[in-house]
């Protein structure tokens, strides 16, 4: 069965429906839930040397996303989280009232027993976190499987580029047998889902490097083709089986069908839409619902996603107004991974962002339009320098990101297109940033993160060259 099972379940309820719910119930209860913060917290500031194992992190010296720890607040548990700390803190703020130091004089060997960590202050907001650890923790017995490349970017990308580009023939067919009233071709959708489904498992880098071709004049198509593919690559990411990965990747593709029985003139208008504009605009979600539930073979939670994808956490969606756990999890990633897509790709009335600008604003909005704790996950299945960045290092070259790093987020592999003085190497050459050779030579790092198209660059041209077609 799906992982959304109806309008009322909540995004804890999703979650315990993947695993054990009462082994879960039970490990959570007698864990951390005995510190639960209660009143201001009381916070000190020491230096990263000082640190100790049962410490909790509460504030760093940088921005977070500087760094790769996702999560604002963590216990430190091991050895390498004191060490990442070095590298890119001096001093870090703890809270003192929920630090557990009890027989830690001092930092404990990496080892040690790690402790689950608690970082809300809601106790239901606490079991959804601990419930959304467990399904990804690769060392649990009740845990859904944790993923590991399969195949190498190159395999992958030549195994599936027939898939791509019969996902981009079933698409566009469908949302012109939806503008013209014809009957959908779901069974052949749902094969074309399937099969980027287990590809995304077994690499979701490929079809990442896929979703880089963008066309204006194909917009909404090729941006629901996008959708399906970032939502797939999430969901991967968050631990998802693969049937729950075939719902997902069904509802995030049909979740703008409903733009079809929408006039071209307000789907393509170069200006800001009136009023009356977007509230015709709006009415895609009814209509794609209505579409849909005629086709029984459709699944009730691929359906929820079309229905709640504008929905917001705070309320300030539509259609339906609804608010946090409403929405459902399947609901609330649709929504996200479409106004990613959307605010990274040049639309009528607006110009692509950057994706780590992107980034940042979902980040900003977390808690307002989308869950928070979906929004960190989100930042780091997608890495600060999502594939198809164009980025400069601070050697002075600009190069292509074309895989990123999923473990440290700042190190991803470019393929250099310029030199440090700015002209074309005569062959593009890739460099994996988290495995350079070190023999006293300096490692390069990436310095920004450059517009769509800077220097002339298009990245889809080197994505392709990268590796090796």
């Amino acid at each position: 069965m799906g992982i959304y099972q109806g309008p009322g379940m909540s995004c804890a309820e999703c979650l315990s429906s993947w695993t054990s719910g009462a082994e879960i119930a039970n490990s959570i209860l007698i864990r951390n839930f005995s510190r639960a913060e209660m009143g201001p917290p009381k916070v000190t500031k020491i230096a990263v040397q000082n640190l100790q194992f049962g410490m909790y992190v509460y504030q760093l010296d940088r921005p977070w996303l500087e760094t790769p720890f996702v999560f604002q607040g963590f216990e430190i548990s091991t050895q390498e989280q004191i060490q990442e700390l070095e590298r890119y803190c001096k001093e870090v703020y703890i809270r003192v009232d929920v630090s557990d130091l009890a027989g830690h004089d001092s930092p404990v060997p990496a080892n040690a027993r790690r402790r689950e960590v608690s970082f809300f202050t809601d106790p239901q907001k606490k079991l959804e976190f601990e419930l959304l650890k467990k399904a990804n923790a690769p060392n649990r017995t009740t845990a859904k499987p944790c993923y590991r490349d399969q195949t190498t970017l190159e395999e992958e990308i030549a195994t599936i580029t027939e898939t791509y580009e019969q996902g981009t023939r079933i698409i566009k067919t469908l949302m012109e047998d939806a503008r013209f009233g014809r009957s959908l071709d779901i069974p052949g959708t749902k094969k074309a889902v399937g099969q980027m489904a287990e590809s995304v498992i077994r690499n979701p880098d490929a079809l990442m490097c896929f979703a880089q071709l963008k066309k204006k004049d194909e917009y909404t198509a090729l941006h629901s083709l996008r959708v399906c593919i970032l939502a797939l690559a999430f969901g991967r990411h968050l631990g998802f089986d693969l049937e729950q990965l075939h719902v997902l990747g069904l509802g995030a593709l049909l979740q703008d069908v409903g733009k079809m029985r929408i006039p071209n003139e307000i789907l393509k208008k170069p200006e800001p839409l009136t009023e009356q504009e977007f509230t015709l605009m709006k009415s895609h979600v009814p209509r794609g619902v209505t579409i849909l539930a005629s086709t029984k073979s459709i699944p009730q939670g691929a359906i929820a996603i079309v229905e709640r994808h504008h929905e917001r956490c705070d309320g300030s969606g539509y259609m339906n107004g609804l608010r946090g756990d409403e929405i459902g999890m399947f609901g609330t990633i649709g929504g996200l991974v479409d106004r990613y897509d959307a605010l990274t790709s040049d639309r009528p009335h607006q110009a692509a962002a950057l994706a780590h600008i992107t980034l940042r604003k979902l980040y900003e909005w977390r808690d307002k339009a989308f869950d928070k704790e979906l929004v960190q996950q989100f930042i780091r299945c997608m890495g600060i320098y999502p594939i198809g960045s164009v980025v400069k290092l601070d050697t002075g070259e600009v190069g292509v990101v074309i895989t990123t790093n999923r473990v440290r987020r700042l190190r991803p592999k470019v393929t250099l297109v310029l030199k440090p003085d700015h002209t074309p190497y005569a062959i593009p050459k890739t460099i994996d940033l988290m495995h350079q050779k070190s023999s006293g030579s300096h490692l390069a790092e990436i310095d920004q993160a450059l517009e769509p198209y800077a220097y002339g660059i298009d990245p889809v041209t080197y994505l392709p060259l990268a590796i090796g077609l």
